[in-house]
């Protein structure tokens, strides 16, 4: 038991070092909302990992970033940045996790992936954008046109490469979860 405990938190550790490696990518659109890298990656994670260990790497990144180190879009931290114009869609990459990591551990189907994703970044997209519009005071129209609208072809691209990915990998992760060592 203690075997099977310690490779979760090694293997949510380093999850939680692929968000925080492949995050800080990001590039500005003329938005406040940068397209990162940020998606792709807790796709993965949420993808590969049951719901505990995957909303659990997606915590330490967010944890990792409040302290201040530069693992947030642009390279930034702080805790400002969760209290600032894309908070929300930090905040809701858990529930992002959340939903992919429940459906992808209880439905073993390949379409499952990106619809779980699909649905995963629809919640996303929610609470970022109620986030943004309440910082911001925009109106719903042109929020959406700033946070979701450009961003549905790179996410729809994010969600596919992720797809491909989990389906072939998370097997073999499964595979090493469960074999014994010596």
């Amino acid at each position: 038991m203690k075997q099977k405990r310690m490779k979760e938190m090694c293997v949510t550790a380093i999850f939680a070092a692929l968000i925080c490696i492949a995050a800080p990518f990001s590039v500005n659109i003329g938005s406040l909302v940068p397209i990162s890298l940020a998606t792709l990656a807790v796709y993965i994670v949420s993808g590969m990992l049951d719901v505990k260990c995957s909303v659990a790497a997606v915590a330490v990144y967010i944890m990792l970033g409040a302290v201040g180190l530069p693992v947030f879009s642009g390279f930034s931290g702080g805790v400002q940045k969760l209290f600032g114009v894309t908070g929300g869609y930090i905040i809701g990459y858990l529930a992002l996790a959340g939903i992919v990591s429940l459906m992808t551990s209880k439905i073993n189907k390949k379409y499952i992936y990106p619809l779980s994703m699909l649905l995963g970044t629809v919640v996303l997209y929610l609470i970022g954008t109620v986030w943004f519009i309440v910082q911001t005071k925009s109106a719903v129209g042109a929020a959406l046109m700033s946070c979701v609208v450009p961003f549905i072809p790179g996410d729809l691209v994010k969600i596919a490469v992720a797809s491909v990915l989990c389906i072939n990998l998370k097997p073999r992760l499964e595979n090493f979860m469960s074999r014994k060592q010596m």
